[in-house]
């Protein structure tokens, strides 16, 4: 495996990479190397800077995704995505492959969900349950595979595990995501969940931005680009 994930876009304030299933995005308790410090070493060794190099994380995917991650190389560019975030002016488009068929070919689904911190795990709860958070997603139905069907997700709010939580409520489970009900797990740990695309304005060249990740080369992953 290569040291570094794939360079998507790199200037002087956004560095973006497509993760790897696997990846840390940012340092939790497990103790291993996050993707943000591996690419600081990146862009240390690659610009030969001497001292401390600023990256900061924009956004996180789980671990088990893979898929689009934007980094900022000030922090102004930090700041101004961040509020790009809060203003929703962030378009982020993933891929799912579930086991079984949508309900519908096109759906908008609404949620409240609330986080168990122990489990590191969401829920769907009713209206009147303390502490849900609205979450919604649009999805649609772009192909039906040999025993799996792709979907185009978009995400219009940001929650913890949110489109697998929404997926799976309704009957559409992400294949390999045993946490939230899938058959069985992916050999490497991975979930076929994929941040297939980001558009937004460029925080300092105020340009228009989309940019887009392959998913890994896997079985399922492979069949999806051949018919495209």
């Amino acid at each position: 495996m290569d040291l570094y994930p794939e360079i998507l876009f790199e200037d002087n304030h956004l560095l973006i990479v497509n993760k790897r299933a696997g990846d840390l995005v940012q340092g939790d308790k497990t103790g291993d190397e996050p993707l943000a410090e591996l690419m600081k070493r990146y862009i240390k060794q690659k610009y030969k800077k001497p001292g401390e190099v600023f990256l900061g994380v924009v956004h996180r995917l789980d671990r088990p995704v893979s898929g689009v991650v934007v980094f900022a190389r000030t922090s102004k560019a930090l700041a101004r995505m961040n509020e790009l975030f809060k203003k929703k002016e962030i378009q982020k488009t993933y891929w799912a492959v579930v086991e079984d068929p949508p309900p519908s070919h096109t759906g908008h689904l609404v949620h409240d969900l609330v986080k168990d911190q122990k489990k590191n795990k969401s829920r769907a709860v009713g209206k009147d349950h303390k502490g849900g958070l609205r979450s919604e997603l649009k999805y649609k139905l772009l192909m039906e595979l040999e025993r799996y069907y792709l979907l185009e997700v978009d995400p219009l709010t940001g929650r913890h595990h949110q489109i697998r939580v929404q997926l799976s409520t309704e009957g559409m489970i992400i294949k390999g995501d045993l946490k939230y009900g899938a058959k069985r797990s992916n050999k490497d740990a991975s979930i076929h969940l994929h941040a297939r695309r980001i558009q937004f304005i460029h925080p300092v060249r105020k340009e228009s931005m989309t940019i887009e990740a392959d998913p890994p080369r896997d079985p399922i992953w492979n069949a999806v680009m051949e018919k495209l």
